[in-house]
């Protein structure tokens, strides 16, 4: 038994090397959008309809259209939906709208039609107001760098990109938020793989970004639209695997602080946040979530607990040498400190227990309470996406 306790460990430091071998190979590869090269307008100045779906977001949505507001790329039109909003969001969109009116348009949703969510349904009615040939879908607590959009758009037309994901640069205000939004970066190198993105043989590697996800119309048309995600709570992960699987082009680049945002207020914010997607990234599939759970355990935690054990010191020590690589190189474009691998077994347990969270939390309550609106189990489950 404790050959093949030692066998297994041995098993889990080498494939962390090898996953951060691949990382380290292939993450070069992956462009920046703030090298010189992209700093220029796209060819032929496509048109850009910028869609900010927004409920109840009255602190932050100002800050979020001023900034594309101010985006120094002309052919931009904005396009701010309020989905029901009981606070001043309604307001502010159209006060700024009446300041802009040649670049900012308003829509009010009043009510939410049957088995839609109230953002894909958002989403989905902007889209069709327009006709321009590109759609950035984004959200209201974004905040973008003048170029930032310009030198997307350049890029997409460029690499002739039907999908472009631009990475978020996270703002940090606690050192809890650094250690566990580092650690999640660390599920690159075992979910979706960023160099893998542009790959069309790499099938489960999509990739898809709330906070930048920018499609050329024909191809948000041929995968349906959000329509076809009417009921998908990561709806942005679900349009990333259909466009994968229509054999669209999809990329992902690098650019640090030309899309910005605070994703919640310190561990307590990050848990509430990952309670509501975190079990539908699995489609609420109990086996799948529990094996997760398990691989954080395995892979993450326990590494660090071996470590004092003399009999499993050694390939403890080669788990979290690697650990501690991947957040090196994924510190790189992002900004995190790698002294955040530190704090890996401490955001693992917190991932853990907010997996488990997540999956109890649907249970017990039969489904999703998202934004005030509750969403059935049994709803969500008829309009799944498949995972691959």
């Amino acid at each position: 038994m404790h050959l093949l306790l030692e066998l297994a460990a041995w098993l889990v430091a080498l494939i962390w090397v090898w996953r951060v071998v691949d990382a380290h190979r292939g993450l070069p590869g992956i462009p920046d959008l703030l090298r010189s090269e992209h700093d220029h307008a796209p060819a032929g100045l496509p048109a850009l309809t910028v869609i900010v779906p927004a409920r109840n977001e009255a602190k932050d949505i100002r800050a979020c259209l001023t900034s594309l507001l101010q985006q120094d790329y002309p052919a931009i039109d904005i396009l701010a939906v309020n989905d029901r909003s009981t606070d001043a969001t309604g307001a502010i969109m159209d006060e700024l709208a009446a300041l802009h009116p040649a670049k900012l348009r308003v829509l009010h949703v009043e009510s939410l039609p049957p088995e839609w969510l109230g953002k894909t349904h958002a989403m989905a009615l902007a889209a069709r107001q327009t006709a321009s040939e590109f759609l950035l879908f984004t959200d209201a607590d974004v905040l973008f760098a003048p170029d930032s959009l310009r030198r997307a758009l350049a890029y997409a037309v460029e690499a002739n990109a039907d999908h472009l994901v631009l990475m978020p640069t996270t703002i940090i205000h606690r050192w809890d938020e650094a250690g566990l939004l580092a650690f999640f970066q660390i599920f690159s190198l075992w979910g979706p793989r960023l160099w893998r993105v542009a790959d069309p043989r790499a099938q489960r590697d999509a990739l898809g970004i709330g906070a930048f996800n920018l499609l050329r119309r024909t191809a948000y048309e041929a995968v349906g639209g959000y329509e076809s995600l009417r009921m998908e709570i990561v709806e942005d992960l679900g349009m990333a695997r259909r466009i994968k699987r229509a054999g669209l082009r999809q990329r992902v680049a690098f650019g640090r602080d030309l899309v910005r945002l605070h994703w919640a207020a310190g561990v307590p914010g990050l848990i509430q946040v990952m309670t509501k997607n975190i079990f539908a990234a699995v489609n609420f599939r109990i086996p799948l979530l529990l094996g997760g759970c398990a691989w954080l355990l395995g892979f993450c935690i326990l590494p660090f607990v071996l470590v004092w054990d003399p009999a499993f010191t050694l390939p403890a020590v080669v788990s979290i040498a690697a650990i501690a690589w991947g957040f090196v190189l994924m510190g790189r474009p992002s900004g995190l400190s790698a002294w955040n691998a530190l704090l890996a077994p401490f955001a693992a347990a917190i991932f853990v227990f907010t997996m488990l969270r997540s999956m109890l939390t649907t249970l017990r309550q039969g489904g999703v309470i998202w934004r005030g609106t509750f969403y059935s189990l049994a709803m969500l489950r008829k309009h799944l996406a498949p995972l691959v």
